[in-house]
């Protein structure tokens, strides 16, 4: 499923992110999304509404890229492993630093920093909270709807020698401002 997106009343963008599977099937969702924002955007959008309520995990880094040019250029959270070491996720140019080379550069927003309401619901868990938690500190934002379902957690997958796959989770989240989160994030 790829990203939909419309014009809402008042110059506003509507983006919803659906889930992505995995990192396989991220670089089309990542150019529905940027032709999303870059159509609305030339229409003269003011603010935007990112809607991540049914969202409810899978790859984490199509979601962020796609939201990149919007939620603008920075340390947008980390993964904490239980050690204490800290795994920064940082945008540059509208795009995730390590996917540069895949994705490219986003195309940057007429209106830099434009108001933005995230919406969540129970859904919205793990690879989407992730998601979620980039936008705190972040000017002109906040978030609205139902506490997410809290699992925000970085997860590896390892191949057993009988072929099964665990997916075990590795780490927990910090959001954009460097604060953990555990449990669920509610409106702010």
């Amino acid at each position: 499923m790829l990203p939909e997106g419309r014009r809402l009343a008042g110059a506003i963008g509507y983006l919803m992110l659906p889930p992505v599977p995995s990192d396989r099937v991220a670089a089309p969702y990542v150019r529905s999304a940027r032709s999303i924002i870059s159509a609305l955007d030339k229409q003269g959008t003011c603010g935007w509404v990112i809607d991540m309520r049914s969202n409810s995990g899978g790859d984490m880094w199509g979601p962020l890229a796609a939201v990149g040019p919007i939620l603008g250029d920075g340390t947008v959270g980390a993964a904490v492993y239980a050690d204490g070491e800290k795994s920064p996720r940082a945008i540059e140019n509208g795009t995730p630093r390590q996917y540069m080379d895949e994705w490219g550069p986003a195309a940057s927003l007429a209106r830099p920093t434009p108001p933005v309401a995230v919406l969540t619901s129970r859904r919205t868990a793990s690879a989407a909270e992730a998601v979620t938690i980039a936008f705190p500190g972040r000017p002109n934002t906040r978030t609205f709807g139902q506490p997410t379902a809290g699992v925000p957690t970085a997860n590896a997958p390892y191949q057993l020698s009988d072929g099964a796959l665990v997916i075990l989770t590795v780490a927990r989240e910090a959001d954009g401002t460097g604060a953990y989160t555990t449990g669920p994030s509610p409106p702010t």
